[in-house]
C-alpha cells in the first residue's frame, strides 16, 4: 500500500464516525503539510529566523495602534 493510502486508512480509523468532509480534508491537508515540512528539513531546505524576517518584513499587517 502506498504511504498516502496508508495515511488515509490510519486517519479514517482515528476520526469520529460523524465527521464531515471538511474535517477529513482539513486533517489530510495538515498532515500533508507536516510531511512536506519534515521532508524539507531532511533535505536541508531551511531558512534562518533572520532570512524569514527579511523576506516578510514588508508584508506584515499593520497593528491596531499603527493604523490610527
Amino acid at each position: 500500500m502506498s504511504p498516502a493510502k496508508q495515511a488515509l486508512v490510519d486517519l479514517s480509523a482515528q476520526l469520529p464516525a460523524d465527521c464531515s468532509w471538511d474535517e477529513v480534508m482539513s486533517q489530510l491537508y495538515v498532515r500533508q503539510k507536516i510531511q512536506q515540512g519534515l521532508a524539507d528539513v531532511e533535505t536541508g531546505r531551511l531558512l534562518s529566523t533572520e532570512e524569514v524576517c527579511f523576506e516578510y518584513a514588508d508584508t506584515r499587517p499593520l497593528t491596531s495602534s499603527a493604523r490610527s
